[in-house]
C-alpha cells in the first residue's frame, strides 16, 4: 500500500499538524486558561471533540426552549416570527 495520497492533495507537514493543533488548543476554554500551554494532541482532540458534543446540547436545549416559548404565544405576533426566525 503506496503511502501517496490521490488526486493529487498535497501531504500536510508535521509542523502544520502542531500549528493547527495549537490552534485549535486555544479555541478551547478548557485548554485555554492551562498554565502549561503544551497539551498532547490526543488530549486536544480528545477536548474538542467534548467541547463540540457540549455546545451540540447547548443547542439542543435552546431550540427546546425556543420551542416552548412559542407554544405559549400568539401564533399571529411579532415575537412568534422572531422564535420561528431562530429556530428555522
Amino acid at each position: 500500500m503506496s503511502s501517496r495520497r490521490s488526486g493529487g492533495t498535497p501531504r500536510i507537514t508535521d509542523e502544520q499538524i502542531i500549528e493547527l493543533i495549537s490552534k485549535l488548543q486555544q479555541l478551547l476554554p478548557e485548554l485555554r486558561n492551562r498554565r502549561s500551554n503544551k497539551a498532547s494532541a490526543s488530549k486536544v482532540l480528545q477536548e474538542t471533540c467534548n467541547y463540540v458534543r457540549s455546545l451540540h446540547k447547548e443547542v439542543d436545549d435552546l431550540s427546546d426552549r425556543l420551542s416552548q416559548l412559542l407554544s405559549t404565544i400568539d401564533d399571529n405576533s411579532p415575537q412568534a416570527s422572531i422564535i420561528r426566525s431562530l429556530i428555522d
